[in-house]
């Protein structure tokens, strides 16, 4: 049986399952298709589940330290099995409303495995009995998205070694882990699981955690990840081959020029994540690649003119708002629309650790390196009474303009809920602002986002509280 659509989408995580509510609202006839649940591995293995734990742990931390408040909890207790459920009644909660906007928008969703077949049809072996189904679409677009790379040797497995995908199933927390990674999800995990009272080891190759943003921020989320009892070492190479099992487990590193070892009753392998772009029929087409990823041109169009492909597979960067929003490019340009192309200094970054970390646009030394002269203001939330208020004084904002023109070329954060904070900034980046222009927006008080006013000010030394 052959089925025409105008668009079948392979993949229905944030930017297979937004592309086809917006190939709807254009009145397409689109169809998506998903191997697992829809949503993808944002609403069932990434963003939303370890918001969830994240949440918790903050709230746990929060509830030990409640007596400088006045508030008195003296049996404060943590049940893990509570946290595992809360989290999956939220997944459960947002996996139904997608369902109802798929319904709502006339969208068929294919439970199953698509694959592009030489005639440019769809392939979808069916999770269920019915077999296969073949489906014909004038536009294919791929949006498979990803999954934790791992390394040779540190492979997961049932009882020690964890990627996030098996660490979002634990039925219990260890005593102690190794996180091997120390960008954005494996610093998530730190700071979540030594909220959990766990002893946490960051092991980072790099010179530095959170290496892709500001040095300013790195330092400052180290030592703030230190100070709540996160051993972290950086510069060192994971050594895959001396990983020892038994009671825990123990791997060594070389550090500075000699051999450390580690142990711990768990490992985490936390090194980054690899495209989807197996059994999806890529060897029946002319796509081009770029490395292990799939290579397009500003609208997702490959060059195979009717193919597309967005998010985790064309690389780049790997958020689930950044995959929404080339889907609803790559579904426009389809269309014939003519879609304004994603610029990524304006796309939003955010590490949900405690504190916050939020981030747009180039860095200091990425905006000198592309020969800017630059100048940067730095504001502290110590100086914020809403941040004494919340008793979450901790870290900075920090703004790195153009020199002569003040034009904002980024903006840096580290802070209590600087990840609801940063779109202020990210509005900034779109509308081409300047400093002033951030300075004279008038920010309320009390509130955390007067230190986006007063860094704006503090370019020109100009900051009140300072």
């Amino acid at each position: 049986m052959t089925i025409e659509y105008d668009i079948v989408i392979i993949g229905g995580g944030p930017g297979g399952y937004v592309a086809a509510i917006r190939a709807s609202q254009l009145g397409l006839k689109v169809a998506v298709v998903e191997k697992g649940k829809i949503g993808g591995t944002c609403l069932h293995a990434g963003c939303i589940p370890t918001k969830a734990l994240l949440r918790s742990a903050e709230l746990y931390t929060q509830t030990k330290n409640a007596n400088q408040y006045g508030v008195i909890a003296p049996e404060v207790g943590l049940d893990f099995t509570k946290v595992q459920a809360r989290k999956e009644e939220i997944q459960d909660r947002l996996y139904k409303g997608i369902q109802h906007l798929m319904k709502k928008g006339k969208i068929d969703i294919y439970e199953g495995k698509g694959s592009i077949l030489e005639s440019k049809d769809v392939l979808v072996q069916l999770n269920t009995e019915e077999g296969e189904v073949i489906l014909s679409p004038r536009n294919i677009l791929i949006a498979t998205g990803s999954r934790p790379r791992t390394f040779h040797g540190l492979e997961a497995d049932e009882k020690y070694v964890m990627t996030s995908d098996e660490a979002l199933e634990m039925e219990t927390l260890p005593k102690s882990i190794i996180i091997v990674g120390g960008g954005v999800i494996g610093i998530e995990w730190a700071s979540m699981l030594v909220d959990f009272d766990i002893q946490v080891t960051v092991i980072e190759y790099a010179d530095r955690i959170l290496p892709t943003e500001d040095k300013d921020v790195s330092k400052e989320i180290q030592r703030l990840l230190k100070k709540k009892g996160v051993k972290i070492v950086t510069g060192a190479k994971v050594l895959s081959e001396t990983l020892e099992k038994g009671d825990g487990v123990s791997i060594k590193a070389e550090h500075k020029g000699k051999e450390v070892s580690f142990s711990a009753d768990k490992l985490l392998v936390s090194v980054g994540r690899l495209p989807n772009i197996e059994g999806i029929g890529l060897e029946k087409t002319a796509i081009e690649m770029n490395g292990i990823f799939i290579k397009t041109n500003e609208f997702y169009q490959t060059n195979e003119p009717n193919i597309y492909a967005i998010g985790d597979v064309i690389g780049g960067l790997q958020l689930a708002h950044v995959a929404s929003h080339e889907g609803m490019i790559a579904i426009e340009h389809m269309a014939g629309k003519n879609p304004k192309v994603l610029d990524p200094t304006q796309v939003p970054k955010c590490v949900y650790c405690s504190p916050e970390v939020a981030s747009v646009g180039l860095t200091e030394d990425d905006a000198k390196e592309k020969g800017f002269q630059v100048k940067t203001g730095k504001f502290s939330f110590r100086a914020i009474g809403k941040a004494l208020v919340f008793g979450e004084s901790d870290g900075f904002i920090k703004l790195v303009v153009e020199e002569g023109t003040n034009k904002m070329l980024g903006a840096h954060m580290v802070g209590p809920h600087v990840t609801d904070m940063i779109t202020e900034f990210g509005l900034a980046q779109v509308l081409n602002a300047t400093s002033m222009d951030i300075a004279h927006m008038i920010h309320p008080h009390p509130t955390l986002a007067e230190a986006i006013g007063e860094a704006a000010l503090a370019v020109d030394g100009k900051a009140i509280h300072a």
